[in-house]
């Protein structure tokens, strides 16, 4: 199947600093990516370059047209106003009337099941709650790739397995529309529950590409990366 997303021989640099070296990666319709890795490997700048929010010093990176693509950040930024009009201000932004928009808004607060905080302010709920109202912007873009950076960081886990679930039903395609999933996590069963291939960065290059049953198969990994087998158990330093 045509790659949604696609990188050849990619870069990033920050003056002199390495971000990414020569990044190969493509993407298929229907996947769930898990990118993971130690602090500083690359991960949230490989994100931002896969959204357009960052670009590529060397190589290429491709975006299918047609495809249309949502980002999910570690602390979602929230507007000092309704968490209606937080979700509702997006759509609002890229044409559609403000009296739809805030329709459209709840139902997404809806399918997060936070329809009944609707006109809270933003800013007063709970983290685990604003991030699911960020999933819930993301949502009602429709969009076909969603791009989360370690979307249930510093998340009790209450809050995690919520989140988790409704990252598991937008892959799965719950309401009738599969995405493609690409996240950033440091949680190795979050990844071996929402995975179906996992990329681990080092130093700004991708040292393994593997699918998650043979990731987390000692002998396998340890054949692909000496690197990423001790990063799995813990071992990295």
């Amino acid at each position: 199947m045509r790659p949604v997303l696609q990188l050849s021989g990619a870069a990033v640099h920050f003056h002199r600093v390495a971000a990414l070296s020569d990044i190969h990666l493509a993407i298929a319709p229907g996947e769930r990516v898990a990118l993971v890795g130690s602090n500083g490997s690359g991960k949230s700048t490989l994100l931002r370059l896969l959204h357009g929010l960052q670009r590529a010093t060397a190589g290429s990176v491709h975006r299918d047209p047609a495809v249309r693509q949502a980002m999910v950040f570690q602390r979602p930024f929230m507007l000092r106003t309704s968490v209606q009009n937080n979700v509702a201000l997006g759509l609002w932004m890229a044409g559609a009337r403000w009296k739809a928009a805030q329709g459209l808004a709840l139902q997404g607060l809806e399918r997060v099941g936070l329809s009944g905080l609707a006109g809270r302010n933003a800013r007063t709920l709970s983290g685990g709650q604003q991030q699911r109202v960020a999933l819930a912007r993301a949502w009602v873009r429709q969009p076909d790739v969603l791009l989360l950076d370690e979307p249930t960081a510093s998340l009790d886990p209450h809050a995690k397995r919520e989140v988790e679930a409704l990252m598991a039903e937008f892959a799965a395609g719950a309401d009738g529309r599969a995405m493609t999933v690409v996240f950033a996590s440091h949680n190795l069963g979050q990844v071996k529950r929402l995975a179906s291939r996992v990329v681990y960065l080092e130093q700004g290059r991708v040292a393994a590409d593997l699918p998650v049953n043979d990731f987390f198969n000692t002998q396998r990994l340890s054949e692909a990366s000496a690197a990423a087998h001790l990063f799995v158990k813990g071992e990295l330093v």
